[in-house]
């Protein structure tokens, strides 16, 4: 069946794009790419993509790619819909989500949510907001931040930045994982020289295969229209890294926390709540930010004796 609605796919070096495009592409709908080079993107090697452009950079002309942007739209003869599939693409499509949303059909209504949902510090106060449980946090404004590190985290710990794309172009990784006092004051030296902004979380122990993700999407009305659960075994990289190796496992205690989390918090599109099992009565929240299709964390109450479940 013809579809009438292109797709175009903003940014295309990882692999969410690639999940984008074929499952678009799987049933008929056809699919352009939009980045700034061709260069290191073996996404543009699918067979689904129809139409491939180079558009100016996010960093260095936003104007020029907002105008790349609203041409292509301009000869359509239907509004494409825009799949921003990056963290930096996602918040220049929210910044400019008014101007947009004329050329483009979008997920999301709301300017200024996406990016609200992106940044650690705010989803971290939507969480406490909305009742969803925090791990011991410390914020990197903090005036006296070893020592409120040390009572509140204490050790290992790791530090999150505010802004995960910088960071991991800087630094390679995605946390630093801290054990002593040492390693703290050395890793803020690094993030502060650097100017990012960052939070200090303690650690929620367990490995890969102790993590639980709730996938859902959510409707114009911000309603949990589809979801489903799955079990992960790798990560990468492992324990703070992207889901390399899942199953799909049914886990109904998952919706009860993460759908009226996003609900609540005026999420539309797809969303995925991750959350960790560990053999201890407390129970706590690790919270964790993903790229293109937003992922948010929620702690969720364990029925059985053996453990509770955690966010990851």
């Amino acid at each position: 069946m013809e579809r009438v609605h292109k797709a175009v796919v903003l940014g295309v070096n990882y692999y969410t794009s690639l999940s984008v495009i074929r499952c678009l592409g799987r049933e008929g709908i056809a699919v352009t790419t939009v980045d700034c080079s061709h260069d290191r993107t073996y996404v543009l090697e699918s067979k689904y993509i129809s139409e491939k452009i180079i558009a100016p950079h996010y960093q260095t002309d936003e104007k020029a790619l907002l105008a790349c942007l609203i041409r292509y739209a301009q000869k359509q003869q239907t509004k494409p819909v825009l799949f921003p599939s990056l963290d930096p693409y996602v918040e220049c499509v929210d910044r400019h989500l008014e101007e947009l949303r004329h050329y483009y059909l979008i997920n999301q209504i709301e300017q200024g949510l996406s990016t609200r949902l992106m940044d650690k510090h705010s989803l971290a106060e939507l969480a406490v907001q909305y009742g969803v449980k925090i791990p011991e946090s410390v914020p990197g404004y903090h005036p006296h931040l070893i020592e409120a590190v040390e009572k509140e985290t204490g050790y290992p710990c790791i530090l999150k930045p505010a802004d995960s794309t910088a960071f991991g172009r800087l630094f390679h990784v995605k946390v630093f994982h801290i054990c002593n006092r040492s390693e703290l004051t050395e890793e803020l030296r690094k993030v502060k020289e650097a100017g990012l902004d960052f939070i200090i979380q303690r650690v929620i122990p367990g490995f890969d295969d102790h993590m639980y993700t709730f996938d859902a999407y959510l409707d114009q009305n911000s309603k949990v229209a589809h979801w489903m659960t799955a079990q992960k075994y790798r990560q990468y990289p492992i324990n703070f890294g992207a889901s390399v190796y899942t199953a799909q496992k049914y886990v109904p205690e998952l919706y009860d926390i993460g759908a009226p989390f996003l609900e609540a918090a005026g999420f539309k599109g797809f969303a995925e709540v991750v959350r960790i099992r560990r053999p201890q009565i407390r129970q706590r929240l690790r919270k964790h930010r993903s790229v293109v299709l937003e992922k948010h964390s929620a702690v969720l109450p364990q029925r059985k004796s053996t453990g509770h479940l955690i966010s990851g």
